[in-house]
């Protein structure tokens, strides 16, 4: 990954880790143990599933540029629907507290979204590749 994608990574996987924590910590005094590990787990499930996005999101933007918005839409939606998925499959179950771990799921998202967003626009990201100073300018025409 270009430095960009790293940064940008960076600047939404630590707010959200730092949620995460936040959200663990008052999981575990409101629901105990359980609490804990519900947030825990969902806060891993959204940097995994958000990171993998923004992964596949840059290699789609460097190799088929031209998809780059409909890939962008079309995988948000995918997230959105697997993390449903996934908060449906553990409702009912007993390994964590389920809304621990569904409260912290929904908030870890938005605060990636958010801070994905936010990395994005603070980005200076060019729109062209410029051309770099080693190439010196061929001359063309008739020289005397």
């Amino acid at each position: 990954m270009p430095s960009n994608d790293v940064r940008i990574l960076l600047q939404a996987a630590v707010p959200t880790a730092a949620v995460g924590a936040i959200a663990a910590v008052v999981s575990g005094v409101v629901a105990g143990g359980k609490g804990a590990v519900g947030a825990i787990v969902a806060t891993l499930v959204v940097i995994l599933f958000m990171g993998i996005g923004l992964y596949v999101l840059q290699r789609t933007a460097k190799s088929l540029p031209h998809l780059f918005q409909a890939m962008g839409l079309m995988l948000y939606a995918a997230q959105i629907l697997l993390l449903f998925i996934f908060l449906a499959a553990f409702k009912n179950t007993s390994l964590f507290n389920p809304r621990s771990f569904a409260i912290t799921l929904v908030v870890g998202t938005l605060v990636w979204i958010a801070t994905q967003t936010r990395a994005h626009m603070k980005a200076k990201i060019l729109y062209v590749e410029p051309d770099s100073a080693d190439d010196k300018p061929q001359k063309t025409g008739h020289t005397s």
